[in-house]
């Protein structure tokens, strides 16, 4: 109690102090939530990315279409234990590219039999996994929530745009299944079957050669799998051995596009972290200039403690506490602050898919832990100099 009656004494001084330590806090909650968003996407990537080879047409070949026969002759490669056929469109064509940490919503066309070699898992919250028959889609969470759809409803796919051209074509989907949240890029994702992604690979064509193309013969990409468990170095070998093999086609080597992603994601998380951490560095000054304060103010009564009895270690740990306590509250309320705000702007950006903050376990520990750290730090000197008070020069002390 004495510690709280110590805060009392000058009330307003805690409170400006307090104030510094949870802007401090405030701002690493929601910059560590959004770069906690942000590395959820690229975890995911990684994940992804680092379990297989992406194949696409050559470096400067005109269009991104591949023979589906070059499916097969990828599966021959030696390690590679699988390989499908793919196909991805802009779920929602025309828009204005915004500012967003989120995936753009996409309409995805694969083989069901990928989700077996896959590390990045998916699982149906609601009805089916992956669709199995023509005209139904399976939606991302994310994608559920913006437009709005359960199972059993329908929505047309690509979502037509208020400036689309008269010769604009989309076809109608029935909802069979929404699935559980992933924090990364299927959440966005609207998956249909391999039949599908060809009739909407046929739409995107130019009008004048759009009938003179068979689409079942055709595929915009193709991605390889080696057996389970195939570590990082061997899949880039195996990809080296598709390029020479396999003419015709470019594999992309996972660890260079493992390392992009990482590269990312390092960039934009000691650019918030350091925001972070300069409005930390303030709040603990904040709290060092009122503990030398605290000090200065109670020389007589802490020459009059020593005089009574007690020991160096006594008074440190007051000082100390003193400091703590201060973090501990400014952190706590910071982190609050933090938590009610990034909450807010999620709920109020989950209808247009405008999410950009997470807040995990981690970073609320990092948060509190933080806080009562910094204000143990900022009160250790202070705490040192009272605690090596001459109890006969502080009694003589007049404040």
């Amino acid at each position: 109690m004495e510690i709280f009656r110590n805060l009392a004494r000058r009330k307003l001084r805690s409170v400006l102090t307090i104030s510094g330590i949870v802007i401090g806090i405030f701002a690493l909650t929601t910059m560590g939530a959004m770069a906690e968003h942000f590395n959820a996407l690229i975890d995911g990537g990684v994940k992804y990315f680092g379990s297989s080879i992406q194949v696409g047409a050559p470096d400067g070949q005109q269009g991104s279409l591949l023979p589906l026969s070059k499916v097969d002759e990828v599966k021959k490669v030696d390690g590679v234990a699988a390989a499908f056929p793919g196909y991805s469109f802009s779920a929602k064509p025309g828009d204005v590219a915004t500012v967003s940490f989120n995936v753009p919503d996409q309409i995805v066309a694969g083989d069901p039999g990928e989700d077996r070699y896959s590390v990045l898992q998916i699982t149906a919250a609601r009805g089916s996994k992956l669709p199995e028959t023509r005209g139904d889609v399976v939606l991302g969470s994310s994608m559920a929530n913006e437009f709005k759809k359960n199972v059993g409803d329908s929505i047309s796919l690509p979502v037509r745009p208020r400036d689309a051209k008269p010769d604009f074509v989309n076809h109608p989907f029935k909802v069979v299944g929404i699935l559980n949240p992933t924090r990364t890029a299927p959440d966005n994702f609207a998956y249909i079957t391999i039949p599908d992604g060809q009739m909407l690979l046929k739409d995107s064509l130019p009008a004048a050669i759009r009938d003179r193309i068979d689409v079942s013969t055709i595929t915009m990409s193709i991605t390889a799998y080696g057996k389970p468990g195939t570590p990082l170095s061997e899949l880039d070998r195996i990809a080296d051995r598709i390029n020479r093999q396999v003419p015709g086609i470019k594999a992309l080597r996972p660890s260079d596009l493992v390392n992009s992603f990482k590269s990312g994601g390092a960039i934009f998380t000691a650019i918030t972290t350091g925001a972070a951490v300069l409005a930390l560095v303030v709040g603990g000054l904040s709290v060092v200039n009122t503990m030398i304060m605290a000090v200065t103010e109670r020389f007589r009564e802490i020459g009059l403690k020593k005089a009574v009895g007690a020991h160096t270690y006594h008074v440190l740990r007051e000082y100390l506490a003193e400091a703590v306590l201060i973090g501990f509250l400014g952190g706590a309320i910071g982190y609050l602050a933090g938590l009610g705000l990034t909450t807010l702007l999620n709920t109020l950006g989950k209808s247009s898919n405008f999410e950009l903050f997470l807040v995990t376990p981690a970073l609320t520990a990092l948060a509190l832990g933080f806080a009562v750290a910094l204000g143990a730090l900022a009160g250790v000197i202070p705490a040192l100099r009272a605690a090596r008070l001459d109890p006969v020069t502080a009694l003589r002390t007049t404040n």
